[in-house]
């Protein structure tokens, strides 16, 4: 079976518009696809979607201190609200971890990419 004439613009429309729709997503920066769901210092949880790979990442105000990572990929986490300084958590895809009674809430994370 053949296209019809009238069936061509619309396929080529089609085309055009995957084209460009692959090219703008393309320039958005990996994300680590899911979930990050933590605790915050004063018991509130906070849940942030898909957040990029690269760069330092804060917490909320007060810190964390319980963590689910439920990305693809694994964090560390820091005391510091910069990433600075050493890295005192790490916590692989898919598990959780929580702060010792006593111990500082976690401020930031990075992933390991």
């Amino acid at each position: 079976m053949s296209v019809t004439h009238h069936r061509r613009p619309g396929i080529a429309a089609g085309a055009v518009l995957l084209t460009f729709a692959v090219a703008g997503c393309s320039g958005l920066g990996r994300t680590s696809v899911g979930t990050i769901v933590y605790e915050s210092a004063n018991r509130h949880e906070v849940q942030v979607s898909n957040p990029l790979v690269t760069g330092c990442h804060r917490l909320v105000p007060g810190g964390a201190v319980e963590l689910t990572n439920r990305t693809l990929v694994d964090m560390r986490m820091f005391l510091s609200p910069d990433c600075t300084g050493k890295s005192t958590t790490y916590i692989a895809t898919t598990l959780n971890d929580v702060i010792a009674p006593g111990a500082a809430p976690w401020r930031s994370y990075t992933f390991v990419h």
